[in-house]
């Protein structure tokens, strides 16, 4: 993937918006691959909590290999196709890897990496000492990582893993 600056944003009460509007055009285009529901996740689907304003969307699809010719539409119609994480999701970004508004991901719907993200995005809504921490956890990281997304990224997967694991 490439990387680029991180720059975090105090919750936008239009990211909701944002992602309902995205949600309708991918029923729309790639619709026919859905399975089971399109999930607002990441940070900006928390209320108050702080984020990269990139809208996440987390698309359940059947399988990898049924959904595979959904990534020709979604280039068509303006998502960037990246080959990340590629044997759990198809991943994609929009409009281009340099300035990011939407991250697509396509995943098997209720598998483990579904459940886990629908799981820490519902523990952060409900749990503010939680969101509280990941937010001091995610300027820190913003710092030291400024100019390196993978590195950001890759640094939260602990406390993301510790907490899932608590509840497991």
């Amino acid at each position: 993937m490439t990387t680029s600056s991180i720059e975090l944003s105090e919750y936008n009460d239009d990211w909701p918006l944002k992602f309902s509007e995205e949600s309708t055009f991918l029923k729309n285009i790639i619709g026919n691959w859905l399975c089971g529901s399109i999930e607002h996740v990441g940070s900006t689907s928390v209320p108050g909590l702080i984020a990269k304003p990139v809208i996440d969307i987390m698309f359940g699809i059947k399988s990898l290999a049924d959904a595979k010719p959904s990534i020709k539409v979604l280039m068509d119609n303006g998502y960037q196709y990246a080959p990340y994480k590629e044997d759990v999701m198809h991943w994609f970004c929009k409009p281009s890897a340099m300035l990011r508004t939407h991250h697509l991901h396509l995943i098997p719907y209720e598998s483990p990496l579904w459940n886990d993200r629908i799981q820490f995005r519902d523990l952060l809504r409900t749990n503010q000492a939680l969101s509280d921490e990941y937010a001091t956890l995610k300027k820190e990281l913003a710092i030291q990582h400024k100019e390196d997304r993978d590195a950001y990224t890759e640094n939260k997967s602990p406390f993301i893993q510790r907490v899932l694991n608590e509840l497991r």
